[in-house]
Order: structure tokens, then sequence, then C-alpha cells
């Protein structure tokens, strides 16, 4: 199972959820699902994305581990496609001198991906 979730994680462009993964492997226990998640964060494979009140995940770049996860780049919500991406682009400055250790830092905007604008679908989520 740990070499399913990693190989559909790994083809993913966006983030997911729990239910997301689980909606794929339908077949597939709940619990076993959620344990490797959890283990493959431990382990620095995947890193958490706090997405309002749901959690989300994606698979980390190398260079995290079971120690810390090199995770300081912005998590981006498109309000159109529903679609959680890191943006690698925009980071927290890894070598910022600090007498105290940063373990976790959470960068997160909303707004409009540049998928949904060049489509133009933005103009039906356009408040007037």
């Amino acid at each position: 199972m740990r070499i399913l979730v990693y190989d559909y994680l790994n083809i993913q462009t966006a983030a997911l959820s729990l239910t997301e993964i689980e909606a794929y492997f339908h077949k597939a226990d709940k619990v076993t699902i959620y344990r490797t998640l959890k283990t493959f964060e431990e382990k620095g494979i995947v890193h958490r994305i706090q997405d309002n009140n749901i959690t989300k995940y994606r698979l980390c770049d190398e260079g995290c581990s079971e120690h810390i996860h090199k995770d300081h780049h912005l998590h981006f919500y498109c309000k159109v496609c529903k679609q959680t991406t890191c943006k690698k682009d925009i980071s927290f400055p890894g070598n910022v001198k600090t007498d105290f250790r940063i373990d976790e830092i959470q960068i997160f905007a909303k707004g409009i991906c540049e998928l949904c604008l060049a489509s133009g679908k933005q103009r039906k989520h356009v408040k007037r």
C-alpha cells in the first residue's frame, strides 16, 4: 500500500486531502492510508499543508528528512479550480540568522492560479 500511495502522490501536480486519496483507493482501508501518510510525514517523504480545516499532502522535495522538513515555500489555493499547489519560486529564506530554531513555517495564499487566469475561468468567480 505504501508503494501505491507513493506512486499516486508522485504523479499529482497538487496537494491532496485524505478524502481525495481514499477516493482513488476506494477498496483500501481508510486507516491504512492514514497511517501510510503519517509514516511518510515522519520520514520526510510528504509534507502536510493546512488548507483552512483540511489537511492536504504533497511529496517532499529532496533535502527533507525525518528530522527536518524544508517546506519553506508558498502554498497556493486556487478559488476557481480548488487546487492547492506548492509555489517553490516564492519561499522564505532558509539562511535567516536567529538564535532560535524554526521547525515549521506555513506560508499560505488564496487567489486564482495561472491556469485559471489564462483560461478566463476567473470571470465566472468575480464578485460584483
